[in-house]
């Protein structure tokens, strides 16, 4: 059984061919490790084979990983993204404990966000989640509201409108997963003319990493790849 650090080794270098493929340079793309159910100890791993950037889903959960690494040795190096969806009553926790947030999809959490920021933090880095498919399942605003929400956003001070993320459907072929990624990668464009702090796209797994690359992605969310399967018995 392959380790974290081997593992972390294999998903480097299939983003580094992914990205000479396509013509662009292999740090134009972070790997954000998805780390939501996965214990202390297996992030201790990935951080000591020098990675820093990591991703949950569960408020409860990622905050007490947060407390849990702010007083070890690279806790100055770590960057925490909340990549799930967000309910009202747990923004507070989000914006007190998270450096990036990935869901934003209306801007009653957004302001949340913004007016919940603790005074004296740096602001925090937020992206858009669109709802690319259309699927009443899946959280994110549409493509119609999308130029709206980042308007208001752009005016919210401890905020800063960094991109796009996306969880498009599923799809199995190549082609299908392309054009699911190039329709955010366009809207992403469109809206850099106004904003130009946009400049990344959250977009990509282990499934179709090498499509979301060739489309624009400079942020793959891995998590199965990289740490094994999911344990959802002790969600929060």
């Amino acid at each position: 059984m392959a380790s974290i650090k081997q593992n972390i080794e294999q998903i480097t270098h299939q983003i580094r061919l992914a990205t000479e493929k396509c013509g662009r340079k292999p740090d134009s793309v972070q790997l954000l490790a998805v780390s939501k159910t996965k214990p202390i100890t297996a992030i201790q791993e990935a951080i000591d084979a020098g990675h820093f950037a990591f991703g949950e889903n569960y408020v409860q959960e990622g905050v007490e990983k947060v407390q849990h690494f702010a007083t070890t040795p690279h806790a100055e190096q770590l960057k925490w993204h909340f990549i799930g969806p967000i309910q009202s009553n747990k923004t507070k926790h989000i914006a007190e404990h998270f450096d990036w947030v990935h869901s934003v999809d209306r801007e009653k959490i957004a302001r949340r966000l913004n007016d919940q920021r603790p005074e004296g933090a740096k602001p925090l880095q937020v992206l858009l989640q669109v709802n690319t498919s259309g699927e009443t399942s899946k959280s994110g605003t549409d493509f119609a509201s999308v130029s709206e929400l980042a308007a208001a956003i752009a005016t919210m001070p401890n905020i800063v409108l960094r991109g796009l993320m996306s969880i498009p459907e599923r799809a199995d072929d190549y082609e299908s997963q392309l054009r699911a990624f190039q329709s955010l990668s366009k809207a992403l464009q469109v809206l850099q003319q106004t904003h130009p702090s946009m400049d990344t796209l959250s977009m990509g797994m282990s499934g179709d990493m090498d499509a979301a690359i060739e489309a624009g992605s400079t942020m793959v969310r891995i998590g199965t790849a990289l740490f094994g399967a999911r344990d959802y018995s002790n969600k929060a």
